[in-house]
Parts: structure tokens; C-alpha cells; sequence
């Protein structure tokens, strides 16, 4: 096992990404599409940074990367990055002049992950409300078609939680990479197609 945690260490170390959970996004992009040249992406909870970085490589000089996250992180990225201190669920003068300008987005990722206790049943339910969270951000800024990404503890609620997403989607998908720690209990949940919300902005 440490093998194969140490290959991807490495191997992001090598590549200059800040974190070895570049290699999940790579493969979630690898199978669905999600980072297609010329979208405008928003990712919630960013640092340190390299699914922004890899993100801005696929999306090309003419997409853009709204980046959020409640830590600063040293990472410098490209142009076609913006990297803000700023809760990813708060609003602010300051974020609606930098969202503005981008909406609506083609793709919400979220790699967010709460602080762990150790307690199994709190980390989970701790993850899921983050899940809720970003899936309504999702809900108000995706373009219609656009997709969505979020990471999950997985648990008795997960289920429910995916199958939430299935009213706002063309396709509802979970996924694993090969990249995840065998022993982590993260899996991927992916809103695929968004048709909008219809008659149904209560929920938000």
C-alpha cells in the first residue's frame, strides 16, 4: 500500500501539481468529458490547487477557472485561473464581480472534504452536507448541458443524495478512480447533462 501511495506522491511531485488528487480529476475527465476546451469552470474548495491546474490545461486559454476555497494556498497558476479566499457558499460583492462575468458555468467540480473525527457515521454526515451544499451552488450556476462533479464519504445517505441529482440530469454517475486510496471511503458523484430547474427553484 504505501507503494502505491507513494506513485502518485511522486508522480505529482514530478508533474509540479501540489496534490496527488490531480490524478482523480484526470480520470473522472478521462471518462465523462467533464473538461471540454473553452469552458468556464467553477471549482468549490480548490486549494491546493491542482484540479485547477489541470482544469486549466484541458479547458484552454479560452476557458476560465473560478477558484474558491476558505485557505490561501502558495500555488501560482495560469491566466486563465482566479484563485479567491472566499467561502464557497457565501456570497459577496466580490464574487458575484468575478462569477458575473462567467456565467453561466459549463462544469461545478468539488473535491471539498470535511475535517474528519474519526467518527465514522459524523464524517460522513459531515460530507454529505457539503455534497448538499455544492450541488446547490451547481443547481443556480450550471449552463443547461453543464455537468456536475463532487466527491462523497461513502454511507447510508450517499444513495438518497445521488439519487437527488437525478431529477436536474440527463445522466447520474458514481465513480471510483483507481487513484482513490483502496482503504478511502470517497467515491465520486456525477450529474451529467443539466436540464435546468424548472418548476422546482423551492428546493434551492
Amino acid at each position: 500500500m504505501k507503494q502505491y501511495r507513494d506513485h502518485y506522491f511522486k508522480r505529482a511531485k514530478a508533474e509540479n501539481y501540489p496534490a496527488r488528487s490531480v490524478y482523480k480529476l484526470q480520470e473522472l475527465d478521462a471518462r465523462f468529458g467533464l473538461l471540454k476546451p473553452g469552458r468556464n469552470v467553477l471549482d468549490l474548495g480548490a486549494a491546493p490547487g491542482s484540479w485547477s491546474l489541470f482544469a486549466a490545461k484541458r479547458i484552454g486559454p479560452a476557458g476560465r477557472v473560478l477558484s474558491l476555497d476558505i485557505q490561501d494556498t502558495p500555488q501560482e497558476f495560469p491566466e486563465n485561473v482566479t484563485f479567491l479566499v472566499h467561502d464557497a457558499f457565501a456570497d459577496s460583492p466580490e464574487l458575484s464581480a468575478l462569477m458575473e462575468p462567467l456565467l453561466p458555468f459549463g462544469l461545478v467540480m468539488s473535491d471539498m472534504a470535511p475535517r474528519t473525527t474519526g467518527v465514522k457515521f459524523t464524517d460522513q454526515a459531515r460530507s454529505l452536507e457539503l455534497c448538499e451544499r455544492a450541488r446547490d451552488v451547481a443547481l443556480r450556476r450550471l449552463a443547461k448541458g453543464g455537468d456536475f462533479v463532487t466527491k462523497i464519504f461513502e454511507g447510508p445517505d450517499a444513495k438518497e443524495f445521488q439519487d437527488s441529482l437525478k431529477p436536474y440530469f440527463e445522466k447520474v454517475r458514481a465513480f471510483k478512480p483507481k487513484s482513490s486510496r483502496a482503504e478511502s471511503k470517497e467515491t465520486f458523484l456525477l450529474g451529467l447533462g443539466y436540464l435546468g430547474l424548472g418548476n422546482r427553484e423551492e428546493v434551492l
